[in-house]
């Protein structure tokens, strides 16, 4: 039999709506901060994750993991999850995965060079993100 939880998720759902920290809510309950994100999951109060692993299967460099075609891929795919992101992150990533595909290219990543583009097969990477993301725009908009 486990703990008997610390914190009353009706006064975390109380609280947070009503701007409180986490430092805050920390304090108010007498927990950590950690304890209180834990407490948020466990109320259904977080965000969920966004998994990008699907447009970027790659183990990625930390000198590779901000760059143009990181943020492309990641950006189509947060999209893809229903999330908002700046109009100008969308359409610059999805110029970039068109202009990619109307030339016939793909995306590969190699740890030692970064992000190249090569020749595209039939199972175009850049292009099935793309469509993800091209699936959730259109019926949003």
């Amino acid at each position: 039999m486990g703990r008997k939880p610390l914190v009353d998720h009706e006064e975390l759902a109380r609280l947070t709506a009503a701007g409180w920290s986490n430092a805050d809510l920390a304090a108010r309950f007498g927990v950590t901060e950690s304890g209180i994100l834990q407490a948020k999951r466990a109320a259904g109060l977080s965000k969920r994750m966004t998994d990008h692993s699907r447009a970027l299967p790659w183990k990625l460099r930390r000198e590779h993991n901000q760059s143009g075609p990181a943020t492309n891929l990641r950006n189509l795919s947060a999209v893809a999850q229903g999330r908002t992101i700046p109009k100008e992150k969308l359409n610059t990533a999805l110029r970039w995965a068109n202009r990619l595909i109307e030339n016939g290219l793909d995306i590969a990543y190699d740890p030692e060079h970064g992000f190249h583009e090569v020749p595209a097969s039939a199972e175009s990477h850049v292009a099935a993100v793309l469509a993800e993301a091209l699936a959730v725009i259109d019926v949003s908009e």
